[in-house]
C-alpha cells in the first residue's frame, strides 16, 4: 500500500509560498508559507508541515486505539485525540522535538488500568508513532 501527497512551491524560503494537495481531496492546494509555519501563532492564515503531521498523528493514534479497544473486547463510544508537536531550532536547524498525545476517551466497561495499558499500546504501534523521531508521551482519561 502507499500513500502520497504533493506540494508545490513557489519563490525563495522567506518570501516564497506554496500550496499542499492530497489525491483524496481532503486538501486541495491549501496554502503553506514561511509565515503560516513561524510566525502565525493562531494557526489560521494557512496549513504548515507540522499541522499535518500532527493531524495524521492523531488520527492514526485514535484509530490505532480502536483497534487495541476492539482487540480486548471494548467498543468506544468517542476517542478525541489532539497532538500537540513541539518545534525547536538547534544549531542543525528545525526540528520537531516532541509529540504529546492528549486522548479523552468514553469507553463502557473498562477500568483505567486497562484503558492507559491498550492506549499505550496503541501509541507505540501507530505508524504515525514509529517514523517519527521524537519522544512522544500519553496524558490519557477515560470520561464519563
Amino acid at each position: 500500500m502507499q500513500r502520497s501527497g504533493n506540494a508545490v512551491w513557489r519563490g525563495a524560503g522567506k518570501d516564497g509560498s506554496g500550496t499542499v494537495s492530497t489525491p483524496s481531496g481532503a486538501l486541495k492546494e491549501q496554502p503553506y508559507s514561511f509565515r503560516t509555519r513561524f510566525e502565525d501563532e493562531s494557526g489560521r492564515a494557512g496549513t504548515n508541515p507540522e499541522e499535518l503531521i500532527a493531524a495524521a498523528h492523531a488520527g492514526c493514534f485514535s484509530m490505532a486505539t480502536a483497534f487495541q479497544l476492539a482487540g480486548a473486547g471494548f467498543t468506544p463510544e468517542e476517542l478525541r485525540t489532539e497532538a500537540q508537536i513541539t518545534m525547536t531550532q538547534g544549531a542543525g536547524g528545525w526540528s520537531i522535538s516532541a509529540v504529546k498525545l492528549v486522548l479523552r476517551a468514553r469507553v463502557p466497561g473498562i477500568d483505567d488500568a486497562k484503558f492507559q495499558e491498550l492506549a499505550n499500546n496503541a501509541k507505540a504501534g501507530c505508524p504515525v508513532s514509529r517514523v517519527l523521531n521524537a519522544p512522544i508521551t500519553l496524558d490519557a482519561k477515560l470520561e464519563g
